[in-house]
């Protein structure tokens, strides 16, 4: 069985970056746009558990935010056990993360992103 911990550095920019781009889009209040890039992070990160947990905290304060007790709601599981699941190495490959969609889902991953993780190595 492989323990995953922390999100290997070249993939980690890639990460970082959606994240920023996510604050970006926030701060101009543009919110579709916004959760676009936050799951796009949730994808990037959701093998490591802290790169994987701080985006399910990103989803759920992003929850609060627009004022979502659908989202709150469906992210409070998630945030508990979508770090352990990552650190064991079972994660739905591709979900975005977000509680519009099955939580144990695999969805395609879009072809930059797949070339992202293969740039990166993973």
């Amino acid at each position: 069985m492989n323990f995953y911990t922390t999100i290997p550095k070249g993939l980690k920019s890639y990460y970082e970056a959606e994240l920023y781009t996510y604050r970006e889009e926030l701060s101009k209040g543009h919110y579709m746009s916004a959760w676009k890039h936050l799951e796009r992070a949730h994808i990037l990160g959701q093998r490591y558990p802290f790169a994987h947990s701080h985006v399910h905290w990103q989803m759920l304060v992003f929850g609060f935010r627009i004022k979502s007790a659908k989202e709150v709601l469906g992210q409070l599981p998630r945030l508990i056990f979508g770090g352990v699941k990552s650190f064991v190495g079972k994660v739905p490959v591709g979900n975005p993360g977000r509680a519009n969609v099955p939580a144990l889902k695999s969805f395609p991953i879009d072809e930059d992103l797949k070339a992202m993780f293969e740039q990166a190595g993973v």
